[in-house]
């Protein structure tokens, strides 16, 4: 009963069972074969780009696949690995290697079900969007960069983890260019860019994949040209069912992991409740959010067990099975089962894929990522925003994406509270009261005389930290002393414990100098927080008046005694 009531955990694939028909079960079967065809390329070249073996990406998609979609909050949603994780992955292997990659995502998976549990779906979206497009905008420069190597034929050896770095190195082995993967490379992308406009249903990638892979294959066979690196030259396929392999923690490892392991699961939140959202506007249905993070958490505490990368709800793939009639999480199901066939009858055929075609499928990625046009139009936003923006783009860019989110999150969080000291205001008022268009009013009075020794302060807007200086400055500016200070709180929605401290120290102060403290117009929550702390107490409940004509009366009284 307490786990009913307390955690919000409902699979949508047992709902969508009750009133499942053959007609619903021919539209999952077709849009999961589709999307199971779509996600192959993908899967293989998120897997080779993030470091791992191109069958660690097929491993990833339909294991983690399998899980979003039996376990998850959403009836369309896709999961796989995405290109939005190659940054974090590639960092973390380059600093922990694989190790520490399968105990991060772990670690990320069991923040993502605690975050299910906890109900915080729904405050993953309150993520300033600047910093969203900023380090996705990011992340497909980087995505970008990581390919250049490949596309051109470059005959570096290992490369760098950062981003200046590996131009450096580009730009100073230009000289060993091979014209024949950047052919490759180029035709890949033409091919990409226009077949949707010719063959409606079969994926650009899938199409340049078959293409360039029997180009090369031909090129190596009867013309002898072999300077077009493949998968197999770099990578042996093993095209079998993956064997589990227990990940081991120590405090040590796991300490020096979490900032990363953070990054993956927000990461992995905010894409896949977007994805979710997205879906949800096209089909009309509406996705559970924290069943979504708590299905997307088990799935990356399950797959690196299988020597699989970060899972996370795809939004290329999600839209791909809407589009093709996917309509219950049958049809996820289905892809991954689609995607395990593929490893293991025709896995050993991934070999002969050119690196370079892979390095186009990715260029393509990136640029579909980089929301070019939506940071173009954000460049006109306020400053802030611009500052928010561009601070998380080149931090991810330039150093690492979880400084990067972290930072951008901080610098959001304290222009965000700048924002609302600005938009909170504190008054002091003598002699007389206006009252137009006032609703704590008993009568309709436009003017109340304040009487001679009064004063009225009146806070407009949250009293938290941020504003508690402002006040104190208003009433260190004030040379006379009053027998009574009305605080009028009409307009306060809350109080922090800075306020109710700011207010407690004012009353001590007002007591020594034997000076009335009479609160008007303060809200029911507002008052609990005063009645909690034991604050009604100490003032009196007979000064805290419910408006302002109350309290000009106890004050008028106190002032004729």
């Amino acid at each position: 009963m307490w786990i009913k009531n307390k955690i919000d955990f409902r699979p949508k694939l047992f709902t969508s069972l009750k009133d499942y028909s053959k007609e619903r079960f021919i539209g999952d079967l077709l849009a999961g074969i589709i999307v199971g065809i779509v996600a192959l390329p993908l899967a293989i070249a998120f897997g080779i780009a993030s470091g791992v073996s191109p069958e660690k990406g097929l491993i990833t998609a339909f294991i983690g696949g399998f899980i979003v979609s039996f376990l998850g909050g959403s009836n369309v949603q896709i999961g796989g690995p995405t290109g939005a994780f190659i940054v974090i992955v590639y960092g973390i292997i380059q600093n922990f290697g694989v190790e520490g990659l399968a105990i991060a995502t772990a670690l990320a998976g069991i923040m993502l079900v605690v975050m299910g549990a906890l109900r915080l779906g729904t405050i993953i979206r309150f993520i300033p969007y600047p910093i969203v497009v900023g380090f996705t905008s990011g992340i497909a420069l980087t995505i970008f960069t990581t390919q250049m190597k490949d596309l051109f034929g470059l005959s570096v050896g290992k490369m760098p983890a950062d981003f200046i770095s590996k131009w450096i190195v580009y730009f100073n082995n230009l000289h060993t260019l091979n014209l024949w993967p950047l052919l490759v490379g180029l035709f890949s992308i033409i091919i990409i860019v226009y077949t949707p406009k010719v063959l409606k249903k079969i994926p650009g990638s899938l199409v340049a994949i078959v293409v360039m892979t029997l180009v090369v294959y031909l090129m190596r066979r009867y013309f002898g040209i072999d300077s077009v690196q493949t998968i197999g030259d770099l990578f042996f396929i093993n095209a079998s069912l993956p064997q589990p392999e227990p990940i081991s923690f120590n405090m040590e490892t796991i300490n020096r992991l979490l900032p990363s392991a953070f990054t993956i699961a927000m990461l992995g939140a905010i894409e896949s409740l977007l994805s979710a959202t997205v879906a949800d506007g096209v089909t009309g249905d509406k996705h559970h959010s924290n069943t979504e993070l708590i299905a997307q958490g088990v799935a990356n505490i399950v797959v690196p067990i299988f020597g699989g990368i970060p899972v996370t709800g795809a939004i290329a793939r999600t839209m791909t099975n809407i589009n093709n009639g996917g309509r219950t999480p049958v049809a996820g199901l289905i892809h991954a089962v689609v995607l395990l066939l593929i490893l293991l009858f025709l896995g050993p055929l991934t070999r002969h894929i050119p690196m370079a075609c892979l390095a186009g499928v990715l260029i393509i990625v990136s640029y579909n990522m980089s929301e070019w046009r939506t940071f173009r139009s954000l460049l006109k936003n306020p400053k802030s925003d611009v500052s928010v923006l561009l601070v998380t783009f080149f931090l991810t860019v330039i150093f690492d994406l979880t400084i990067a989110i972290e930072i951008g999150l901080l610098i959001a969080m304290f222009l965000f509270m700048r924002r609302m000291m600005e938009t909170t205001s504190v008054s002091v008022t003598r002699d007389v009261l206006d009252l137009s268009n006032e609703s704590e009013l008993l009568h309709q009075e436009e003017k109340l005389i304040i009487p001679a020794g009064v004063e009225v302060y009146e806070i407009d807007g949250p009293f938290f930290f941020g504003i508690a200086n402002k006040f104190d400055g208003v009433m260190q500016s004030l040379g006379d002393k009053p027998k009574v200070r009305i605080i009028r709180m009409r307009k306060v929605p809350f109080m922090d414990s800075t306020g109710l401290h700011n207010l407690e120290s004012l009353f001590r102060l007002s007591q020594a100098e034997n000076i009335r403290l009479i609160l008007s117009g303060v809200n029911p929550k507002v008052r609990g927080v005063l009645t909690k702390a034991g604050f009604d107490q100490k003032i009196g409940s007979e000064n805290i008046c419910g408006n302002i004509n109350e309290a000009l009366e106890k004050a008028e009284n106190h002032v004729l005694k």
